[in-house]
């Protein structure tokens, strides 16, 4: 008897996904709740478990097919899925002699481009972006131990796998391939956007539409908290088990900041003014598919340690793509922190309904004049993009100069000045 597997409700408002990858096939043995497929919602990925244990059955959508909530995506057959595994399609065994012969199109749509076809029977289903660097290098799938999750291959997998595969033999590089030299080594490759970059690129583009936005930015000094950091590091992952960053330092005193200027914590909905007597803090965090946003829930009443390990296991969650929908909802301000990849400086985008955001960049050496004498200092730019419908220029250079002045000397955090 076979068991249908539905799309699940995925929150508030969502009634449809896209499938990002299968994660069983058909005939695969699958226990109950196990996960057997990942859809791609506006904000987060979703993995489907199956309701029953039994055999995988047929897949009834593609992957990149867009589905809505209650649909069918599979069945899953009863018992010990003998006969549903010799029902299930095997078209590396029935595949003809002629067909052998013609690479078939990889999964997903993308042409081969000469490199080494996919394995349908690879030991971990690969995701989009993992097939794409498979084609790109050229390595088959079936020889890569998988690192990620469940054993599945990551980008990272096939990369180390490429770079330590060995040259190919001379004898084999002098051997002609037209269809390849065809090429002049120019290709292309059209890839479908995921639906959460299409959710980022509608959003970014409606902020721009919708808000008066505008950029100031400052510096800061980052010797005091350079400092502390590496005076009580150890100390602090000792007793709190996560590390001791900077952005710790950076969301309680942009927490004291929005409380002197409440603007920059407002938000505008038609013709009235929100103003918020809480900090939501959404803090910009890189996933597979894309900066996913989630939100530091009362980040005014946390500690520095609660704010880091709050954002440890943002991190960590965003990249295995388990992150809740209702931990990316709400936010009033957003920190983004552009200088882990090594940005000097930028101008963020507002993450609307907010009403500013919080751009950090990467702390370099620089001269200073201090007390009349040119210093070498560790300093940091700024960069606060607001919407000047609601915020002033005077309110947006004060919020600045507050955090610079907090973090430049962290005591002021500790006694709330």
């Amino acid at each position: 008897m076979a068991t249908e597997v539905l799309v699940p409700t995925l929150g508030e408002s969502i009634t449809e996904a896209t499938l990002g990858e299968w994660l069983k096939q058909p005939g695969d043995k699958v226990a109950a709740d196990e996960p057997i497929a990942s859809l791609e919602t506006d904000k987060v990925s979703v993995e489907v478990p199956s309701p029953v244990a039994g055999i995988m059955g047929q897949h009834a959508v593609a992957v990149g097919d867009t589905v809505q909530v209650g649909a069918m995506l599979a069945t899953v057959e009863a018992g010990d899925g003998a006969a549903a595994a010799a029902a299930a399609p095997q078209p590396a065994v029935t595949q003809s002699p002629a067909a052998a012969e013609e690479p078939a199109p990889a999964a997903g749509g993308y042409g081969n481009h000469g490199a080494t076809p996919i394995d349908s029977n690879a030991p971990a289903a690969l995701s989009p972006s993992v097939r794409r660097a498979v084609l790109e290098h050229g390595v088959d799938p079936s020889t890569i131990k998988g690192t990620g999750r469940d054993g599945r291959i990551t980008k990272e997998d096939v990369a180390t796998a490429a770079s330590s595969r060995p040259a190919a033999a001379p004898t084999q590089a002098a051997t002609p391939t037209p269809s390849v030299a065809a090429s002049s080594g120019r290709k292309e490759e059209r890839v479908r956007m995921t639906r959460l970059r299409q959710t980022i690129a509608k959003r970014l583009k409606d902020a721009q539409n919708t808000a008066a936005m505008l950029t100031t930015f400052n510096d800061v000094d980052m010797t005091a908290v350079i400092e502390a950091r590496a005076k009580y590091k150890d100390l602090f992952e000792k007793k709190h088990g996560v590390r001791l960053g900077f952005m710790g330092f950076f969301v309680k005193a942009a927490t004291m900041a929005l409380k002197d200027i409440p603007s920059v914590n407002a938000s505008i909905e038609g013709d009235e003014i929100v103003y918020h007597d809480y900090a939501d803090i959404s803090v910009a965090v890189s996933s597979p598919g894309g900066l996913v946003v989630p939100v530091i829930r009362d980040a005014q009443d946390l500690s520095v340690a609660g704010i880091e390990k709050t954002i440890g296991d943002f991190g960590k969650r965003a990249k295995e793509g388990t992150l809740k929908m209702d931990e990316m909802k709400g936010g009033t301000f957003t920190i983004s922190n552009g200088g882990v990849f090594g940005s000097l400086m930028s101008t963020p985008i507002i993450n609307p309904p907010q009403s500013a955001v919080l751009g950090l960049h990467r702390i370099e050496d620089r001269p200073v004049v201090r007390d009349g004498q040119v210093v070498v200092r560790p300093m940091m730019y700024l960069a606060l993009s607001y919407d000047h419908r609601l915020i002033d220029g005077r309110e947006a250079v004060t919020f600045l100069v507050a955090l610079k002045n907090a973090i430049e000397d962290p005591t002021r955090i500790l006694i709330d000045l």
